[in-house]
């Protein structure tokens, strides 16, 4: 047992009133019940409290009960939660655990540990985290002896392609966007890059191959440092980095401690004292950055006010799971800050988008509700969101017209608006034409004529930008400019 077991081991029950749909997930899940289904899924964003509605169900009836997790970290965490809520009758299957006790009605077992041990008598089954699914599923669904026994699926993203082989019903209690509108979920904002260079990364299982991009991410330059972004975005935001394997991780975690900022590392190898001091250390602020490689991904419930995704993935799954770390309320908490290097965002959208409402039996795609979605646009001068049927931004008056050409500059993060574009910022785009023409010593008019030239239209109200270092992409508009221009002249001028 951990060292977390001194830490609330004696503590008092705590009783928590339930909240509206988690009421009404629990009568859903009995309704289900009550007529013959008996595997049932049950989707809950993260932070909706999928143990808490446990927890409450296995109060409220005098029967033996099986909570199934599939990562050890999560053993104790479940046992202190059931605990803290004042149920203590409690058994653990997890190795040598400090609590293993197979004569106690509440079991909590890791899934490793019980498909290697005989299964205690239930006659109500939890699995956690049911998105991850282990061929002992199958076999223990479908065995004869538990045919009657509800098993109730918990999930944040029960999108796992062949779940609906497993189970018979969806119940969607609360999703990501529910619960940011009821203000039980923070609300996020996401900055990102271009385009990281994941050519030649090969696609295993349905995501990028973790070799190939470890080594894409790892030595191809970001367009924007992942160090040098933090530092002007998200200092003095408690911070979860996502890398891509363990040398990547640990080279990120490395340039973050060569700037001064106070970074931990976490990974499957880290042993529990580990993991246990990297959480204690982030919570009192010893560590700002915490860098991992793929096992912050689960029930982790830390105040987490900015996400680093410097992991490339294909999966809705794990992008959902990954932003979700993030979302956890918190006092003076505004949102959350995502700072994408992975182009992740660009190519599945916001968490908020992706949303499924039914299970995948293997046979056939899922449908997609955010394909038929208007999205907001994004203030390209304060960023703000403004309803898609608004031009006028509600927070500075900018009115949003149409550009003529959508162009993405290099070196910086750019807010990406709901139709996963860079957004345009006009008053920059003309300092950096101020910036070249006072390098060369043009007339002072020439920036104003090329950014009219760029633009499609004058720029009006950018007088006041200041020149700016211009990017790669301007600086090659601008050549492209000068080139078409002598082109044309010797035309003009015959031979």
């Amino acid at each position: 047992m951990t060292a977390a077991w001194e830490e609330w081991g004696d503590a008092p029950a705590e009783r928590i009133d339930l909240r509206p749909y988690q009421t009404d997930a629990i009568a859903r899940i009995n309704d289900c019940v009550a007529r013959g289904v008996r595997r049932i899924m049950t989707q809950l964003a993260t932070g909706a409290g999928k143990t808490h509605i446990a927890s409450s169900m296995t109060a409220a009836q005098d029967k033996p009960v099986i909570f199934t997790v599939p990562a050890i970290e999560l053993v104790d965490q479940t046992l202190e939660k059931f605990h803290r809520e004042g149920i203590r009758d409690v058994g653990v299957m997890q190795a040598q655990h400090r609590l293993t006790d197979s004569s106690r009605p509440i079991q909590i077992a890791s899934v490793q540990t019980l498909m290697r041990r005989e299964i205690p008598p239930a006659e109500l089954v939890f699995i956690d985290e049911a998105h991850k699914v282990f061929t002992f599923y199958g076999k223990w669904f479908t065995d004869p002896a538990w045919k009657e026994v509800p098993f109730i699926g918990l999930s944040a993203t029960p999108w796992a392609k062949g779940l609906g082989r497993l189970y018979q019903e969806l119940i969607i209690a609360a999703t990501t966007q529910d619960l940011i509108d009821l203000g039980y979920l923070s609300k996020f904002r996401v900055f990102a890059p271009a385009h990281p260079d994941l050519k030649g990364v090969r696609t295993i299982a349905g995501d990028y191959h973790e070799g190939d991009l470890g080594t894409a991410m790892d030595k191809a330059p970001l367009v924007a440092d992942i160090v040098y972004t933090w530092l002007k975005h998200g200092q003095g935001r408690p911070t979860l980095c996502f890398a891509v394997n363990r040398v990547h991780a640990q080279h990120i975690c490395e340039r973050f401690k060569e700037a001064g900022v106070r970074a931990g590392y976490v990974d499957c190898f880290s042993t529990p004292s580990e993991r246990i001091e990297v959480r204690q250390k982030f919570a009192s602020g010893d560590f700002q950055v915490v860098v991992n490689v793929g096992v912050l991904t689960m029930g982790v419930d830390w105040d987490v006010r900015c996400i680093i995704l410097a992991r490339p993935t294909k999966s809705e799954m794990l992008f959902v799971q990954i932003i979700g770390r993030g979302l956890r309320p918190a006092e003076d908490k505004d949102h959350c800050l995502i700072l994408d290097h992975s182009d992740t965002t660009s190519r599945l959208g916001f968490v908020t988008d992706i949303h499924h409402d039914e299970l995948d039996d293997g046979d056939r795609r899922i449908s997609n509700i955010r394909d038929r979605l208007k999205l907001p646009k994004e203030c390209p001068m304060c960023a703000c969101l403004r309803p898609p049927t608004t031009n006028v931004c509600p927070n500075c008056g900018f009115e949003a017209k149409a550009p003529n050409k959508v162009v993405m500059l290099d070196g910086e993060l750019r807010e990406l608006d709901r139709n996963k574009r860079g957004i345009i910022n006009p008053a920059e785009v003309y300092g950096q034409l101020k910036f070249i023409c006072g390098e060369r010593g043009y007339k002072s008019g020439w920036a104003y004529h090329k950014a009219t030239e760029y633009f499609g239209s004058k720029p009006i109200g950018f007088d006041a930008a200041p020149p700016c270092k211009p990017s790669r992409e301007i600086l090659r508009w601008e050549k492209s400019r000068r080139i078409a221009y002598a082109k044309g002249r010797a035309r003009s001028l015959g031979p």
